[in-house]
C-alpha cells in the first residue's frame, strides 16, 4: 500500500509511529484498518532504519472494537477454509515482528481494539482507559487469537473472568493483572511510548531483541526447558564470534553507548527454528 486511509504512518528518529485514524468513529476496526495496519507493520519490519514501532491513535479512544454501524458484520464472499480474521490479521503479524512494537492506549480499548494489541511487547495505558473482551455480550466469539495471548499474560482464572463475562474493567485492575505496564495521563501516553522506543533504539541491539522476543512469545510453550536450552545452548556457543556481543562488552567496559553492527536482515542466526 503506498498510502493509508485508516491509519498513520510515520518515522522519526528510527521509531515508526502508527496511529488509528478513524477519529470519527472512535476509531471502529474495520476491514480496511486491519489491512492496513498488517501493511504498516511489514513496512516497519522490512525497514532497517525502524527499530521499534509504537502503536497508538490520534483520538481520545483507541479502539471501540468493530464498527457496527452498519447493523452487522459484513466480511463479504471468501472461501471458509482460507479467510482470515480481522483482528488476527494484525495480532499475529506483530507476533512475528523483529522489532519491539510498543501500544499506547487511552479511551476505550475494546474487542479487536484490546486483543490487537495483545502481540506487542508492551501495553502502556492512559488512566482513562476502559478495556473489555465483550464478545459473550455480542453473542460472538474472541478474536485474534486471544484466547492464546491472554492468559499468558494475566493467567487462566483472571481471562476466563474477562473473557466469559464480557464486563469492562478500568486501567487500574487492568495494571494489577499485569495487562498493561504502566499507566500515564491521557495526553502523556504517546509520548511515553515513543520515549520508551527511543530508550530501546539507544540502548539495545536489533538483533539481540528480534531473537530474545522470538525467544519469549515462541518457546514459552515448549514442552520442557531442555528444547529452550538447546537453542540457548547454540546462541551462547557463537558469542565469541557475534560482533554485537563484541561490541557490548567493549561498550560497557569502555563505558561509552554501544554501537551494534549487525542488522535484522540478514544478521539473524539460521539455525533458530522459526527462521527460515
Amino acid at each position: 500500500m503506498e498510502s493509508y486511509a485508516e491509519i498513520t504512518y510515520e518515522v522519526a528518529a528510527r521509531v515508526a509511529t502508527v496511529l488509528l485514524h478513524r477519529p470519527q468513529a472512535r476509531n471502529g476496526y474495520t476491514i480496511r484498518m486491519a489491512d492496513e495496519l498488517a501493511d504498516a507493520m511489514d513496512r516497519a519490519d522490512r525497514d532497517e532504519d525502524v527499530r521499534a514501532v509504537v502503536l497508538g491513535t490520534t483520538g481520545k479512544d483507541f479502539s471501540v472494537g468493530a464498527d457496527l454501524a452498519s447493523g452487522g458484520f459484513d466480511f463479504g464472499d471468501h472461501p471458509p477454509d482460507d479467510w482470515q480474521e480481522p483482528a488476527g490479521r494484525v495480532s499475529k503479524r506483530i507476533f512475528t515482528m523483529n522489532k519491539p512494537v510498543i501500544a499506547a492506549l487511552r479511551g476505550a480499548a475494546v474487542g479487536a481494539g484490546i486483543t490487537i494489541t495483545l502481540s506487542c511487547d508492551y501495553r502502556l495505558a492512559a488512566a482513562d482507559s476502559k478495556f473489555g473482551f465483550v464478545f459473550t455480550r455480542r453473542g460472538i466469539y474472541p478474536e485474534g487469537a486471544s484466547a492464546w495471548f491472554l492468559p499468558r499474560l494475566v493467567g487462566m482464572g483472571t481471562a476466563v473472568d474477562w473473557m466469559v463475562s464480557g464486563r469492562l474493567f478500568g486501567a487500574d485492575e487492568a495494571l494489577r493483572a499485569g495487562l498493561v505496564h504502566r499507566i500515564h495521563e491521557p495526553d502523556d501516553v504517546l509520548p511515553e511510548a515513543q520515549a520508551l522506543a527511543a530508550e530501546l533504539v539507544k540502548t539495545t541491539s536489533p538483533v539481540a531483541v528480534a531473537v530474545t522476543r522470538q525467544l519469549l512469545y515462541r518457546m514459552a510453550s515448549a514442552p520442557s526447558p531442555l528444547d529452550v536450552h538447546e537453542v540457548d545452548s547454540k546462541l551462547i556457543a557463537h558469542l565469541g564470534s557475534n560482533p554485537d556481543a563484541v561490541e557490548g562488552v567493549a561498550s560497557f567496559l569502555q563505558k561509552r553507548a554501544p554501537e551494534f553492527p549487525l542488522r535484522v536482515n540478514g544478521g539473524l542466526p539460521e539455525y533458530l527454528p522459526w527462521v527460515g
